[in-house]
């Protein structure tokens, strides 16, 4: 009988270093895959409306307090909004709306953060950090002492990406001796999720200020940032959900 030879014979050998190269081309292929996604669980959206998902031009939800640790980005006021609202000095009376205010004495505290919202500019300060107003006259000064709510927001305003919309990341934090970036603050333990959790239900049970009334609408959206901690400034986990804000001028 005519001996059928199919192909040429493979040793031990040969099949480990086949193997090897599988595994390399798995692992070239998993990091590939871990880079084009590291910021957010979901691919970058090009569906938004009055915001510009900025993992679409290189940047991301996470601000930048270190070169690599940041807090979360976790409410964006997008530019279906009020118009009023959407100017710096329009922002500022509506923070007023729900119990925020400039810093104690307009003095600033702590270190300026910056943040990729992926519009064109790159890594930009904050345009704005407002703290809880606990009264009326010099209330951010309590803040300041005691802790409470912040945010610092971004308006994405580049080229690549001219929305107009206001990126927000609200902590809450109190008073103790692990510093986060303001003075003596601690952040709490669910700091960045309450913080968050604030400000949407101040927004969206409406508010006033100067005879001007407002209310917003929220949608929720996950998968813009990763769940967890990995990133995330002092190592503070985060649920991964931000907040869509649309204020309406009533």
């Amino acid at each position: 009988m005519d001996q059928v030879v199919l192909g040429d014979s493979i040793s031990p050998t040969d099949t480990a270093n086949t193997a090897n190269i599988a595994n390399t081309a798995t692992s070239a292929s998993r990091t590939k895959d871990d880079y084009e996604y590291k910021n957010g669980e979901l691919p970058p959206r090009n569906d938004t409306v009055g915001w510009v998902d900025p993992r679409l031009n290189g940047g991301r939800l996470l601000d930048f307090t270190t070169q690599r640790l940041g807090e979360p980005l976790n409410v964006i006021i997008t530019s279906e909004s009020d118009p009023f609202v959407l100017t710096e000095a329009g922002f500022h009376i509506y923070s007023k709306s729900i119990g925020f205010s400039t810093e104690c004495l307009g003095l600033h505290y702590g270190h300026l953060h910056e943040a990729n919202l992926g519009d064109g500019l790159g890594r930009k300060q904050e345009h704005y950090l407002a703290r809880q107003a606990y009264f009326p006259i010099a209330g951010t000064c309590w803040e300041s002492v005691r802790g409470g709510h912040h945010f610092r927001a971004w308006r994405q305003n580049g080229t690549l990406a001219d929305s107009g919309a206001w990126f927000v990341g609200c902590v809450f934090s109190f008073f103790g001796f692990a510093l986060d970036s303001s003075r003596n603050h601690k952040i709490d333990i669910d700091g960045y999720n309450k913080g968050r959790d604030y400000l949407v239900e101040r927004a969206i049970s409406g508010s006033h200020y100067n005879g001007m009334w407002w209310k917003a609408e929220v949608e929720w959206r996950e998968g813009l940032m990763q769940r967890g901690k990995k990133g995330v400034n002092h190592g503070i986990p985060t649920d991964g959900r931000v907040a869509i804000l649309t204020v309406h001028r009533l």
